[in-house]
């Protein structure tokens, strides 16, 4: 199974879950094409489209997406976003409530985001093992058994935060808001270390923000706290999301 990174950050997010048979879309933040060509056209094998929530960036480009496509996403998501009413293969979904998708099986859990009812996803496959999906959220609030992958939100760092303010680069109102609805590398890191970490093989740090995070200091902190591989989601980045490294 492979992780094929579409696009990362506030201007668009999807990722792809591909092996020879299946693909699982994680966020609608970009064209249709840009998936199509991702999968080289093979646009048969796609199982589904998760969505966290109705950002644009997340869900911006759903109408694009072809009707056939299983489109989940929670009931506050849905309602907020016209064009996933328009779509024929809607399914709602709930937090903690299991669901299929092809061969991975899902379950929703609750973030805390400015968005209505977003949520993350606990994903299971036979060749990934256990993958933890958390995005746009500024606390975890539970923890998370037998990971083996993980692609959760590093957006910012308060330091780096704060020097912009003072720099009177960001808004005093849209930095209580980065607060209010983002995870920040130090918050990040407590929640990786508040879980089981000894079977994950990667962990990816998605969402970076443009002016308030640092690449190679985040993956630099991050590999040293943990002991893992670590990676900054890079559009058209490709990482072997295997449950063994092998």
């Amino acid at each position: 199974m492979k992780l094929k990174v579409l696009s990362s950050g506030s201007a668009g997010n999807c990722y792809i879950l591909e092996n020879d048979s299946e693909a699982l879309i994680l966020e609608a933040g970009v064209k249709f094409a840009e998936v199509q060509r991702a999968l080289n056209f093979n646009i048969g094998k796609i199982v589904g489209c998760l969505i966290t929530h109705e950002h644009k960036d997340h869900a911006g480009h759903i109408l694009s997406f072809p009707q056939f496509i299983d489109v989940f996403c929670s009931k506050g998501t849905a309602d907020s976003v016209r064009e996933i009413g328009e779509k024929s293969k809607v399914h709602i979904v709930s937090e903690k409530q299991i669901f299929s998708s092809g061969t991975f099986k899902i379950i929703p859990f609750a973030t805390k985001h400015d968005a209505a009812e977003p949520l993350g996803f606990f994903i299971n496959h036979a060749e990934t093992g256990n993958i933890l999906f958390a995005t746009d959220t500024y606390y975890l609030p539970c923890t998370f058994a037998g990971l083996n992958n993980v692609l959760i939100e590093c957006n910012y760092r308060l330091d780096i935060l704060e020097r912009n303010i003072a720099a009177g680069h960001i808004p005093v109102a849209m930095c209580k808001r980065i607060l209010q609805s983002h995870f920040s590398y130090e918050h990040c890191l407590q929640a990786l270390q508040a879980n089981d970490l000894r079977a994950v093989n990667n962990i990816v740090l998605i969402h970076l923000s443009d002016g308030n995070s640092n690449a190679e200091e985040f993956i630099t902190g991050i590999k040293a706290a943990t002991g893992k591989n670590v990676y900054v989601a890079e559009k058209g980045m490709q990482i072997l999301f295997n449950k063994t490294p092998f």
